[in-house]
């Protein structure tokens, strides 16, 4: 029986390539993304019930109607996946300006803890689903020049290790390394250098089976795609 799935990023990138092998097995997409025209594009090539809307993940009252929507037409998430992500242009630290640091918090972290808000409460109340939240190697990690993004992934790994804590059974919460992989945001970062990593489509093929496998023994682990 397919799942319903909520995926957050998916109008390019790791959640543009996870939507169609799933919805190929089976399984019921609701999407979301900054961008009208990738947006339309998704909604055209994978009709109701899959909805795809634009949606800012770092403004809050987008998130809450965006949710209400999905929850209306599609009902509670079976797996819930935090994959919008922004990253700074490569500097140091007290290069990066007020707005940029902030804006890489707002949607790595806020956006993670807005969508997380919106959609738990329905899927406790359902008695399951699995929620994923997208962490990095840089949430183990770090390097120089990208110190607010990697701030926002071992954020990302202690909100998800605080809120397995306080999750129902039948439940579980995870963060997910998903490798290094040739994204815009590994370009920004890496220049040229990206593109000697594997892409998105690739990543995919190995992501759906284990996104799908995860259950509620899971809960509180940091996992990494392999």
């Amino acid at each position: 029986m397919g799942k319903h799935i909520v995926i957050t990023g998916t109008t390019k990138g790791l959640g543009r390539a996870l939507v169609q092998p799933l919805v190929n097995r089976g399984h019921t997409i609701s999407g979301c993304g900054r961008s009208a025209s990738p947006i339309a594009d998704l909604q055209a090539s994978c009709p109701a019930p899959h909805r795809f809307d634009t949606v800012d993940v770092a403004d809050w009252s987008q998130v809450q109607c965006w949710a209400k929507a999905v929850l209306e037409q599609n009902g509670p998430p079976d797996l819930l996946i935090n994959n919008a992500g922004a990253i700074n242009l490569n500097a140091p630290l007290w290069e990066i300006g007020d707005d940029e640091f902030m804006s890489v918090m707002r949607v790595n972290l806020g956006g993670t803890a807005s969508v997380i808000r919106a959609f738990v409460p329905a899927m406790i109340d359902a008695g399951c689903g699995i929620i994923v939240n997208l962490s990095s190697t840089w949430g183990h990690s770090t390097a120089p020049e990208v110190a607010p993004y990697c701030a926002s992934k071992w954020g990302i790994e202690g909100l998800t290790q605080a809120m397995s804590q306080e999750l129902p059974s039948g439940l579980a919460v995870v963060a997910v390394n998903p490798g290094i992989i040739n994204t815009d945001m590994l370009q920004s970062c890496f220049g040229t250098g990206a593109s000697s990593f594997p892409g998105p489509d690739d990543w995919a093929k190995t992501a759906v089976d284990f996104l799908l496998a995860i259950d509620a023994q899971d809960n509180g682990k940091s996992l990494a795609v392999m």
